[in-house]
């Protein structure tokens, strides 16, 4: 098994990328907001007017939103799939960056009986 981490900038993609996913079986997502260090360091102290202007224009990119989700192995390359269908790849500039990791051990997933 394997924790899957996606960092989704454009949050617009969200509730499709979700509905892609339990459609491909893929459940148990959890998603937070989250914002990243350029976005913090790029205060409204630094560039008042910029700042001020891309909020204004740009209201919903000033977060993201982190997805994580525990997958089995066979199941990282869907949800890998769905991620560059649903945000057309992550090779542009600010448009998210996902991982996996192998778990050691994983406690509280329930199974249908």
């Amino acid at each position: 098994m394997q924790v899957f981490v996606f960092v989704l900038n454009r949050t617009e993609h969200l509730e499709h990328l979700l509905q892609e996913f339990v459609d491909k079986g893929l459940k148990g997502a959890t998603v937070l907001d989250s914002k990243g260090m350029a976005r913090i360091l790029h205060s409204e102290e630094e560039m008042p007017v910029f700042y001020g202007l891309r909020a204004i224009l740009e209201p919903e990119r000033r977060s993201s939103k982190t997805i994580f989700m525990v997958l089995k192995d066979d199941q990282v390359q869907t949800a890998r799939d769905i991620v560059n269908r649903v945000t057309g790849g992550l090779d542009h500039p600010d448009s998210g960056i996902m991982f996996a990791m192998p778990l050691t051990f994983v406690e509280g997933l329930v199974k249908k009986k």
